[in-house]
């Protein structure tokens, strides 16, 4: 970036940070299941015997499982209201809960249900489970979009992430969708609480049509009508350190989209071996009215072949998404701290906070400062500092700890702080930030590492 550019991008003056969602919205999920459990009270009149029971509970976990996978689809729908106010880590932690709940209802369903059944028929587990598949209504669909739903849940298990390439997952995760649509027909043919019901048949009608209408909008009309409209192409591709790229992509208009620093998009770069994973990288410099940037590790296949980007290449983007921005900031300074490629949204943030800004960097070596001669220019421009934690001669690592933070920043409990890095890097950040006085309130971050 150049002197210019900066001057450009002068700081925001100082706002009042937005009340975020949260709690609204899990107190909305949570009354959505309460009036599940309503509804199946209400139209279970009695319950007699060991079978009754289990089924009455069997039917009980298959109206909480329908509902958790409305919950689950509609939180992969990327709404903006969730993933800039909420945060997007924090979404995706809520998806990947409610693909707990729901998997784990869903084993109880088939349980119950099946356990009740064959003990009012007097047949075994194994001769009711092949009567209810084959002769059921919608049964054979239910039991593929059963299937569906279990890979979904044991490929999204951490020790899976680890070993499944990212691209796998990605396609793998996307059949729920296919598992959803699947399940949904014998719910409403099945399920005593919808027969004779058409109140009750048509909120159920109403939820997954909702949730559908906000998948088709914000996954499929949106990012059509951004790439559309903006024409986003690959402007240039250049080296920062080691293993680690900035590209510039240049489009019409693009501050309507409404970009901010600190915000990331999904980005699809329309090459051979890229155009089918979408992948977030984060900004790594202000949003410009005909450019915008990202600055990329290789840590995997998509992100390693962004050195092979060549000009002109057309990108699809989605977004922007991500609260990681200055609407968090409550006071008037702020400490910025990144690990690694961490520093590419605590970039832009650097060139545009407002107040006192500080910005801690951890790297290996002065060689893996990526963004560094930017860093100490932004620092000159408007008084800010920059300080460096690198591993000594032998190796040896900088420890970011309590007594550390608190020798060096006086008053910490009055800085807004944000954290961007590895996993294991931000957690450990923030249980010193928390040790050294910090409030949650100032502390800000965002993970995808689930």
């Amino acid at each position: 970036m150049t002197a210019v550019d900066m001057r450009r991008a002068a700081p925001p003056r100082p706002g009042v940070a937005r009340r975020s969602p949260a709690g609204p919205l899990l107190a909305v999920l949570w009354a959505g299941a309460a009036a599940v459990v309503a509804l199946w009270w209400v139209d279970t009149a009695s319950v007699a015997g060991a079978a009754g029971w289990l089924t009455g509970a069997g039917r009980l976990a298959g109206l909480l499982c329908g509902y958790a996978c409305a919950v689950l689809v509609g939180l992969m729908a990327r709404v903006p209201a969730l993933e800039n106010r909420v945060g997007s880590d924090r979404v995706a932690r809520w998806h990947a809960m409610a693909g707990r709940y729901t998997v784990c209802l869903l084993v109880a369903h088939i349980v119950l249900i099946l356990t009740g059944y064959a003990a009012q028929d007097r047949a075994s587990l194994w001769h009711e489970a092949v009567t209810v598949v084959l002769d059921y209504p919608d049964m054979l669909k239910a039991t593929a979009g059963t299937l569906i739903l279990f890979a979904v849940g044991i490929t999204s298990a951490r020790a899976a992430r680890r070993r499944i390439r990212h691209e796998f997952w990605y396609y793998v995760h996307l059949l729920t969708y296919a598992a959803v649509f699947l399940a949904f027909f014998h719910q409403v043919s099945l399920g005593e609480q919808f027969n004779g019901e058409p109140v009750a048949t048509a909120a159920w009608y109403a939820l997954y049509l909702g949730v559908a209408a906000l998948v088709v909008w914000f996954r499929v009309l949106a990012p059509i009508r951004l790439n559309r409209r903006h024409r986003l192409r690959v402007e240039s591709v250049t080296p920062e350190a080691p293993g680690v790229f900035s590209v510039v992509v240049r489009g019409r208009d693009l501050d309507l989209l409404g970009a901010r620093p600190g915000q990331f998009f999904r980005w699809r770069f329309r090459t051979a071996g890229m155009a089918w994973t979408s992948t977030p990288y984060s900004l790594s410099a202000p949003p410009r009215p005909e450019r915008l940037r990202i600055t990329v590790k290789a840590l995997g296949d998509h992100s390693a072949a962004i050195s092979t980007l060549r000009p002109g290449t057309r990108v699809w983007a989605e977004g922007p998404y991500g609260a990681l921005t200055a609407d968090r900031a409550s006071g008037g300074r702020s400490l910025l701290i990144a690990a690694g490629v961490g520093i590419t949204p605590l970039r832009a943030l650097f060139e545009t906070l407002p107040g006192e800004v500080t910005l801690l960097y951890r790297a290996r070596s002065a060689q893996d400062l990526a963004l560094g001669g930017e860093l100490e220019a932004i620092a000159r421009w408007r008084g800010a500092k920059v300080l460096y934690a690198l591993n000594g001669p032998g190796g040896e690592r900088p420890r970011i700890t309590a007594e550390s933070l608190r020798a060096r920043f006086p008053g910490l409990p009055a800085y807004d702080v944000y954290i961007c890095g590895p996993h294991g890097f931000a957690r450990d950040v923030y249980e010193a930030l928390r040790a050294a006085g910090s409030p949650d309130r100032r502390i800000h971050h965002e993970s995808f590492e689930l």
